[in-house]
């Protein structure tokens, strides 16, 4: 198979599809990969060290699209990149459709096979290529959380950890899951008192169990996040339905409660945001204030640190990658549960239910598909 790694294009996001090690492995499979001149720049990886891997470097970005039968990417296509997409070719990246009714509609138009890296799900419901890159959001999201309640940017001017005879900060995390539990180690780790907030009473046990003694857990709902705002100096959002939209946990009426100058970090921003008053922001303007309260919702997080993120993303994808090319996308999926969960439209058709209840949009079971 013809694999095509592009550069990705979106704003700060250096990032690649493919370390020069996965190029490697797909070559030794039979497979042809073609890499956008100067893709792996950002993370790292020059040129030369994808030839020695056994890569083609292909100068023009449309040739990648054209002469690849599977396009390898971290991020979600953009509108200039809508037009490159084609009947038959597998996308296989990250999508999350629910958040975008312009994309899903531009790839259920050009018929491509859409196979979600978010959306691919084990028997125990973990999602094994969401994971090393919520580990990288999670405690990015405390990092950057901590740089903004600094007063020249915008927050109330508190020290994490405190000193010695005064508190340090006060930091609600809303999910326990991978991100949630990775802000938390972070948070705790500079000293601030962390309360982790779940729905899941079993996994609140296990995190009460396992958590250093200034992290507490407290049962999620309306009551116990009014009750908390008040007294928080930042509130990271890391709440998770796969494939779905985020829901919104924090109100635009509920940022009354709070003090002038806290940080709100929204991690479920590619999701549409667990913060009614959330909307995308970059890394060359990661924030916004809304009624006093500093809001971060940078969508590529990772992106930031891309030689990090790079590594860990390829170590989970690569494996199901050779799967695709050594079988091609049907065969692969019918043998691979997992993997199949991942496929969310193809043949211009959406397979994927979440996300056709997202935009009340047709929903195709996906054995019609295969």
């Amino acid at each position: 198979m013809i694999i095509g790694v592009p550069k990705e294009i979106k704003t700060h996001e250096n990032r690649v599809g493919m370390t020069p090690g996965g190029v490697l492995q797909c070559v030794k499979n039979g497979h042809t990969i073609l890499i956008e001149k100067d893709a792996g720049q950002g993370s790292g990886f020059t040129d030369e060290t994808y030839v020695e891997a056994g890569g083609t470097i292909v100068d023009d970005v449309e040739d990648v699209w054209k002469r690849s039968e599977m396009i390898v990417k971290v991020k979600e296509p953009i509108k200039v990149e809508y037009p490159r997409m084609r009947e038959g070719q597998i996308l296989f990246t990250y999508l999350h459709f629910a958040a975008s009714k312009e994309l899903t509609e531009a790839v259920t138009k050009s018929k491509c096979i859409a196979i979600a890296y978010e959306t691919v799900e084990r028997a125990d419901r973990s999602l094994p290529l969401l994971i090393p890159m919520s580990e990288v959001a999670g405690r990015m999201s405390t990092q950057e959380g901590a740089k903004y309640l600094e007063k020249p940017m915008g927050g109330r001017g508190i020290l994490m950890g405190g000193i010695p005879g005064v508190p340090p900060a006060k930091v609600i995390i809303l999910g326990g899951g991978i991100v949630g539990v990775n802000a938390a180690k972070i948070a705790a780790g500079m000293g601030a008192y962390v309360t982790i907030m779940d729905i899941n009473i079993p996994r609140l046990r296990y995190l009460e169990d396992v958590m250093p003694r200034n992290v507490t857990t407290l049962f999620s709902n309306e009551q116990n996040i009014r009750k908390l705002l008040p007294d928080t100096d930042l509130v990271i959002g890391g709440v998770l339905k796969p494939g779905a939209k985020a829901p919104h946990l924090v109100t635009k009426e509920m940022l009354s409660l709070m003090t002038p100058g806290t940080v709100l970090v929204d991690v479920a921003i590619d999701q549409g945001g667990c913060f009614e008053t959330s909307k995308a922001t970059t890394h060359d303007n990661p924030t916004y204030i809304v009624d006093d309260i500093v809001h971060y919702c940078v969508a590529n997080m990772p992106g930031a640190v891309p030689f990090t993120s790079t590594l860990g993303l390829t170590n989970v994808t690569l494996p199901y990658t050779v799967q695709i090319a050594n079988k091609g996308w049907k065969k692969a999926l019918k043998d691979d549960s997992e993997l199949l969960k991942g496929l969310n439209i193809a043949d211009g058709k959406i397979v994927y239910k979440d996300v056709a209840e997202a935009f009340d949009m047709e929903f195709t079971p996906v054995d019609e598909v295969l």
